[in-house]
């Protein structure tokens, strides 16, 4: 088998089926040998009664409780017989010839881990790849809408090396995986991806940028709730990645960053008279 596809879902009967025909789509003439498998986390949408019956070539491994992102992902890695290994969020769609030239320059780059640039809905740029979180990177996140102006996340135009990308649509050889570089399946969602390539940067190897391949993403397609949700499993992540690489003075500040953010978030909800901010952030305070 030349590419698994491994595709992780919570309850997006409606996206996943838009994501597995895409693929189908654009798979359909391919000069490669390729298996999709999709590891259904307990959904109660009947995804996985529609894909036994539009799409009866996947492979469905059905969890009997949600295990999180990086735990369905080792479980459809483990279970996979590519020589290359694509991770796909239910929540994408490819374009074109997205997923030909993703393996293309994997195969060129055999100590890599690549990911492609992300769209949204629009057809505008998705910034999904950026720097690792030092505490400056942090702060920029935080407090200086860092994403938003182009510090923390970006979307390049050109292929570039870089310390991270977006785990939505991320691909590598089987090998890379199998060097004791599996999701630590202790992060329940977000952040995961992140502690990966962290981990493959230590060993050695690249992770690239690539932006002639181009993945529609919608976002948070498995959050429970958009807004809440992300922020929650945001802190979370943060302080399970300092706790794990970072000496226990940065988790000190880190903690500090963090309580500061939640702080503001709880007095602008009271103001503002917004309680699900004004509560979120109260959830979020207690996470630090």
């Amino acid at each position: 088998m030349d590419l698994s596809i491994i595709i992780t879902n919570y309850n997006t009967r409606e996206l996943l089926s838009s994501c597995l025909t895409s693929l189908y789509r654009t798979l359909e003439h391919v000069d490669f040998s390729f298996e999709i498998i999709v590891v259904d986390n307990a959904s109660v949408d009947r995804s996985a009664e529609m894909i036994q019956k539009t799409y009866p070539k996947v492979l469905i491994i059905k969890n009997k409780t949600n295990l999180g992102f990086g735990k369905a992902n080792n479980q459809g890695i483990r279970k996979s017989t590519g020589a290359y290994i694509l991770l796909l969020n239910s929540d994408t769609e490819a374009r074109g010839d997205a997923i030909q030239k993703l393996l293309l320059f994997s195969r060129r780059h055999p100590s890599s881990f690549v990911g492609p640039k992300l769209l949204n809905i629009d057809g505008s740029d998705q910034t999904s790849c950026g720097p690792f979180f030092s505490l400056p990177v942090v702060f920029a996140v935080l407090f200086l809408k860092g994403d938003v102006l182009g510090i923390t996340r970006w979307s390049p135009r050109v292929t570039k090396k870089v310390d991270w990308v977006s785990g939505a649509c991320l691909i590598a050889p089987r090998k890379l995986f199998f060097d004791d570089l599996f999701f630590d399946e202790s992060i329940f969602m977000y952040m995961d991806e992140i502690d990966l390539l962290y981990r493959a940067k230590k060993k050695g190897y690249a992770v690239y940028f690539y932006p002639e391949s181009r993945v529609v993403h919608v976002g948070s397609g498995s959050s429970i709730n958009r807004r809440k949700g992300p922020i929650l499993n945001i802190y979370r992540g943060f302080m399970q990645f300092y706790q794990k690489f970072y000496p226990a003075s940065c988790v000190r500040v880190l903690r500090r960053m963090l309580q500061c953010k939640a702080f503001i978030g709880i007095i602008l909800g009271i103001c503002t008279g917004n309680k699900e901010l004004k509560n979120t952030y109260e959830e979020a305070f207690k996470l630090v």
